[in-house]
């Protein structure tokens, strides 16, 4: 039998060989190859048909491949006929369409509509439901071939609507299939607990960013589907969590770092580049990369400089230069709680900086970075009613945990929470020790989505739509509200609402680290803490991937109310189990 490692590298050879170009293409010749798999998915349902006969046919698995026998068409008989096709839960990629024999041997043409809902697939653009084409083209009208196959489209979607707009024509339709478009990785990490509601939104967070980790790592599959560096901030939290080192967070923090020469800021926010920083500092704890951090040395040494140089004579962040001021959407407007979660940032970013920098064996900035800490917290902001302020003062300890969770987080329940900043609302009741309130508002506000049909996490979610709204994945009916079409504000208002947004996947990241109580405390994962906090749960079990391979721990509530641990991991590992 091979050894595991002769396994490996034939493994290897293989993937850079289908990496390789035919011998016909010369050496000079330039190519990129993403790290992206293609499978072909059948729609599970129709939603909705008018004018489709034997419509049914579409939900047989078939081969792809279109043939001469003309049996079992889905036949758009008239112009304007149409179906609405689901295909289950959200996936990023595009449509394949398998047509059959049709009288006049020609091209016909189709309206092909992406949605994230069954609304925004129904949805013309413009309007008062905002569908839009905005980064990524999810209306239009195409030829497709007879006896042939047409391959279109590169969004974020659930659904397609495909209407025949040729007049006088009718159109044999074999197969209609989604082209997922996705990384191909195990899933180390796992989270498993006595609640089935954590579960599912454990796992809808890893999967909200597994399908953001395309050939970079985006924000969202639909819209923008760009490297927005705050954003890679939870993402990377839970790609940490649940696949461990990949090259697309170095390649998108490398790309944020090239397209932004100093003085500029990340995505033109202050706010991003300070997360720049934390992001490293993270990363470098969990993989214990030392060679990629030296690669940030200088840049890192620049960038610390500016920040502190936006420190004022009275100890107050003074974040300028062009960029926006900017934490979180709902915080938006809110001048006061911007400058206390800012300043905030700037205590965690320059404390990273100091960190770093001491790894980095440059005393000098990282003595900066301290003495401009120093300074910084002789000052202590108003967070303003802001649970997004309230959440960094306390992480910063700027203000005590439990002082900020009491007067501000907890107060009107989950109302001004986000999708972005909960995270951070629920690292700060960590701190605070009120976990059993951060499980609640992780079952009602990440549940709050699962229950209208979500299958991804989104952009933003506000407490106040749930009354009355319709499920995403139903017509919406009269007399209710269109969960996604009615609502949003500042960039996500109505239809071009993103409902696949990494940035909400904090749930996963946190369950892990505190649920399951897996901290990592040195770089590399070289130590990991274990100290789980069960709340209401009866148990909680799971992995987490090291560079060294996986810990599993598993954790059972006992009839006295303590709990007892089971913890295995590599023997490079050392585990320290909380008594």
């Amino acid at each position: 039998m091979k050894s595991l490692f002769s396994l490996v590298l034939v493994f290897t050879a293989m993937q850079l060989h289908a990496q390789q170009l035919p011998p016909v293409f010369g050496a000079n010749t330039k190519a990129h190859t993403p790290q992206l798999t293609r499978t072909y998915l059948t729609p599970q349902r129709i939603v909705w048909e008018s004018g489709a006969a034997h419509a049914q046919h579409l939900l047989a698995q078939r081969n792809g491949q279109a043939d001469l026998s003309n049996r079992n068409m889905c036949t758009l008989e008239k112009t304007g006929s149409g179906i609405l096709l689901d295909f289950g839960r959200e996936i990023h990629g595009g449509l394949q369409l398998i047509t059959g024999i049709y009288k006049g041997n020609k091209p016909v043409k189709v309206r092909i509509r992406f949605g994230e809902s069954v609304s925004e697939a129904m949805s013309d653009i413009g309007g008062e439901k905002n569908a839009t084409n905005d980064h990524a083209m999810r209306d239009m009208i195409v030829e497709v071939p007879w006896l042939g196959s047409l391959e279109v489209g590169n969004t974020g979607f659930r659904f397609v609507r495909i209407d025949l707009v040729e007049e006088n024509a009718s159109l044999p339709l074999k197969e209609v299939n989604a082209i997922f478009v996705y990384r191909d990785l195990p899933y180390k990490g796992s989270f498993h607990c006595s609640d089935t509601l954590l579960n599912k939104i454990w796992l809808t967070g890893a999967y909200t960013v597994h399908l953001n980790m395309q050939d970079y790592l985006w924000d969202g599959i639909k819209r923008d589907r760009l490297v927005w560096v705050g954003d890679l901030h939870p993402e990377v939290s839970t790609i940490s969590a649940v696949f461990g080192e990949q090259d697309v967070v170095t390649k998108s923090l490398d790309l944020a770092r090239d397209i932004t020469p100093l003085p500029q800021y990340m995505n033109g926010i202050g706010a991003y580049s300070m997360w720049w920083v934390l992001l490293h500092r993270d990363w470098y704890l969990h993989t214990g990369n030392i060679r990629y951090l030296r690669e940030q040395s200088t840049y890192l040494k620049g960038l610390l400089e500016l920040l502190i140089s936006k420190i004022g004579p009275d100890n107050r962040e003074k974040l300028d230069g062009g960029s926006m001021r900017f934490l979180d959407w709902p915080s938006s407007g809110n001048e006061p709680a911007i400058h206390a979660g800012l300043h905030a940032m700037m205590v965690m970013t320059l404390n990273a900086g100091a960190e770093l920098s001491k790894v980095l064996g440059d005393a000098a900035t990282a003595r900066q970075c301290t003495e401009a800490v120093a300074r910084l917290r002789q000052h202590v902001p108003d967070p303003n009613r802001s649970k997004q302020a309230a959440a960094l003062l306390a992480l910063s300890g700027l203000a005590p945990a439990e002082k900020m969770n009491r007067e501000v987080i907890e107060v009107d329940s989950m109302r001004r929470y986000s999708t972005f900043f909960g995270y951070y609302m629920l690292q700060a009741k960590a701190k605070a020790g009120d976990y059993p309130g951060a499980l609640r508002d992780i079952r009602r506000y990440w549940g709050g989505m699962l229950d209208l049909g979500a299958t991804t996490f989104w952009e933003d979610f506000n407490m106040d739509w749930i009354p009355n709204a319709a499920r995403i994945d139903e017509p919406v009916p009269a007399d209710m509200k269109d969960v996604h079409g009615d609502y949003g504000a500042h960039c996500y208002i109505g239809l071009r609402h993103s409902l696949c947004h990494g940035w909400a996947s904090g749930p996963t990241a946190w369950l892990t680290e505190h649920v399951l109580g897996i901290k990592v405390t040195a770089p590399g994962c070289k130590v990991i803490h274990v100290t789980p906090h069960l709340g209401d749960l009866a148990f909680a079990e799971g992995t987490f991937p090291t560079p060294y391979g996986i810990v599993s721990v598993k954790h059972t509530k006992l009839p006295d109310g303590k709990v007892r641990s089971t913890v295995k991991g590599p023997k490079e590992v050392k585990i320290i189990v909380a008594k």
